[in-house]
């Protein structure tokens, strides 16, 4: 699920002005890309303390690409519908998230 949230980002990013190629396309692209990688690297580790800590960095990526999302609705960038359902995803994952850190220091 954090990677098709990525795919969607770089998606909703391609719509924006050629102005902001370097500004909140750039931190949107690379908080949500950073979700999904944290992820990954963490269930590569071999313990679950290190699992449970890129999963803490992945939460931080998350509200991250919360507040750039939420920063580019109130700015009027274009697309408040497209903002409006990557944050309900973002939620989602989220709770995901927090339940799996809580599964895992349960062990």
């Amino acid at each position: 699920m954090a990677v098709e949230l990525a795919v969607e980002c770089y998606r909703y990013t391609a719509r924006l002005p050629s102005s902001e190629g370097y500004g909140m396309v750039t931190q949107i692209r690379r908080s949500s890309a950073s979700i999904a990688a944290n992820i990954a690297e963490g269930h590569g580790r071999e313990t679950t303390g290190a699992f449970v800590q890129f999963l803490r960095i992945a939460q931080g990526s998350l509200k991250e690409l919360e507040t750039h999302l939420i920063i580019a609705d109130r700015a009027g960038l274009p697309g408040r519908d497209a903002i409006e359902a990557l944050l309900a995803k973002a939620d989602r994952i989220g709770k995901m998230l927090r339940s799996m850190i809580r599964s895992l220091q349960r062990r």
